[in-house]
């Protein structure tokens, strides 16, 4: 029987050993400090990790993208209108030893900063660029929250604007501004159908002007589509070459003062 001070001394052993031997996954880094000094100019890890009783102490820190959701945020734009905006913002560490050293708590810092960042930057943007240039607002955002973190060991690849919440009154007054473009849109659309149909019946008048049978050809189209239809009007199709003596008749039969009324009042006075 082995004796109870070798016992003691073996389960001190095991308790040691087991304090100081750390297993880092392949996400996990572990910075080490000796005496309060930072050891070596990289991070422990991943795999076994051996360290000295009582005198390291051992930080892990996780390699992997954070996913953070920034609370809702009370802005004034601009042009003073009051909206509530939230956003998203994925960051990670890529630098364990100025992550654990520079900065005391690197979540809740970025946390603070992408708050304060939102604020800032929405604050100088008025409504419609708030609303319309999204992706330009997100880059400028991920641009000044990575420049403040970057000290900090830490990268931020992307931040999102999630929901722009706007106040009742001002949707119900950006519906009536969206229904009188789109009301003034279509008078527009109308008109400059209207006037394409106009030039297009002026260059055809011209041409039937020009071409007694394209007019023939037309007349006899007009009565093919009537004979399409299902109908019982009887047409019977007369040339225009018959009643052309009938009008000229009619028009040398008309006194000349009909014909010209301007230029026989103008010979009056």
């Amino acid at each position: 029987m082995p004796s109870i001070p070798l016992l003691i001394l073996i389960v001190i052993i095991l308790i040691v050993i087991i304090k100081t031997t750390y297993v880092l996954k392949e996400y996990e880094r572990g910075v080490v400090f000796r005496l309060g000094r930072l050891v070596g100019p990289n991070a422990q890890g991943p795999g076994l990790v051996f360290l000295f009783p009582f005198i390291d102490k051992l930080k892990k820190v996780s390699l992997r993208t954070i996913v953070h959701d920034v609370p809702p945020q009370d802005i004034i734009t601009r042009d003073n209108v009051s909206v509530n905006v939230n956003a998203v913002v994925y960051f990670k560490v890529v630098s364990p030893q100025q992550a654990i050293i520079e900065v005391e708590d690197y979540y809740y810092a970025t946390s603070q900063i992408a708050q304060t960042t939102l604020r800032s930057v929405l604050g100088q943007m008025e409504l419609d660029d708030l609303l319309a240039e999204r992706d330009k607002i997100n880059q400028k955002l991920k641009e000044i929250i990575d420049e403040h973190t970057e000290p900090w060991g830490i990268q931020v690849p992307k931040v999102e604007m999630k929901n722009v919440d706007l106040p009742q009154e001002m949707q119900r007054a950006m519906a009536r501004q969206a229904e009188s473009e789109r009301e003034r849109r279509s008078k527009i659309i109308a008109a400059e159908g209207e006037f394409q149909s106009s030039q297009k019946l002026a260059d055809a008048a011209e041409v039937l002007d020009k071409h007694a049978s394209a007019l023939t050809l037309r007349y006899l189209q007009t009565l093919r589509e009537i004979g399409l239809e299902k109908n019982t009007t009887t047409l019977f199709p007369l040339p225009m070459e018959i009643l052309k003596p009938y009008m000229e008749k009619g028009n040398s039969a008309m006194p000349h003062s009909e014909i010209n009324p301007q230029k026989d009042d103008a010979n009056a006075q």
